[in-house]
């Protein structure tokens, strides 16, 4: 049976329909999000009872931890010193942790949500159920507060909170719901403001710079070296659409046939273009990661 092709011009993929290699008696259930580190090794954020895996990209189990540290698993980040950047909605608390899952820095109140509107109308501190971190080049820290406070808050590397913005919205500047964030080679900033059905892109700032509206409720959005802008969306039909730094759209597969995508919920591609899809649906269905091996 031939395998599952997707996308188009220079950008087409062959789906993995056996990655990863499951052992014996293991699950992934939910998978919120998916990131690569320096050595190729693919990292998954999921809800079931391993919360953090780690796995090849031949798709061989490698090692998990995590195991009743997580409430609702969202985002994962790493960085360039590999760096494993973990948010839990349910927590309200962004993670820093080393490989070995030994915990470096914690931002946020754990088990606490912060009001999202205060006696004088300001809007909510971090966090009250955040959703994704990124981190810029010159190292500050980027969260998306999203299902609550409808903020950006950026950090200094130490951890200390530099400034905010964001309120509830259709408006520049004005959120429905932070999904998950990116930072591109620039520092520009960028916001999955899914229930909007739009990616919004700010300077390190803060201040608003444009936004992208060609997307169905985009979920997550990867910023890869080679300059290109990948994005799960969640609306319907589901799918994957990959930009330019301009926005320019070079490829895109949206649909399910034969269950290629049912829930995407987080992304991130390799250093190979090979593009990985965390899913987060129905049982069977849509509670995996899908490899998409590029075509050369």
């Amino acid at each position: 049976m031939a395998r599952e092709t997707v996308g188009y011009g220079d950008f087409r993929y062959e789906m993995a329909p056996d990655w990863p290699k499951m052992p014996e008696f293991w699950e992934l259930t939910l998978c919120s999000d998916v990131a690569i580190d320096s050595r190729d090794r693919v990292w998954v954020f999921s809800r079931g009872k391993h919360p953090v895996s780690i796995w090849t990209t031949d798709g061989d189990f490698v090692g998990s931890w995590g195991e009743g540290d997580y409430n609702d698993p969202h985002g994962i980040f790493i960085d360039d010193q590999d760096n494993i950047w973990l948010t839990d909605s349910q927590i309200h608390v962004v993670e820093k942790r080393r490989q070995d899952g030994a915990l470096q820095m914690e931002l946020g109140v754990r088990g606490r949500a912060m009001p999202t509107t205060s006696q004088k109308g300001d809007n909510g501190d971090p966090f009250n159920m955040p959703s994704g971190v990124a981190i810029s080049p010159n190292g500050d820290v980027y969260v998306s507060d999203g299902y609550g406070n409808r903020r950006v808050h950026c950090f200094s590397p130490q951890g200390e909170l530099r400034f905010s913005w964001g309120r509830s919205g259709a408006g520049r500047g004005e959120f429905a719901l932070l999904h998950n964030i990116g930072v591109d080679k620039n520092g520009r900033v960028f916001i999955c403001d899914r229930e909007n059905s739009r990616i919004q892109i700010f300077s390190p700032t803060g201040d608003f710079i444009e936004e992208w509206t060609d997307l169905l409720n985009p979920g997550d959005v990867y910023m890869s070296p080679d300059d290109l802008v990948y994005v799960a969306e969640q609306g319907a039909p589901t799918g994957v659409s990959i930009f330019t730094l301009q926005g320019e759209l070079v490829s895109r597969w949206r649909g399910a046939p034969d269950g290629v995508l049912e829930a995407p919920h987080g992304i991130w591609a390799a250093a190979n273009g090979d593009v990985y899809v965390a899913e987060i649906g129905a049982p069977g269905h849509g509670q995996r990661v899908r490899k998409f091996a590029r075509l050369r």
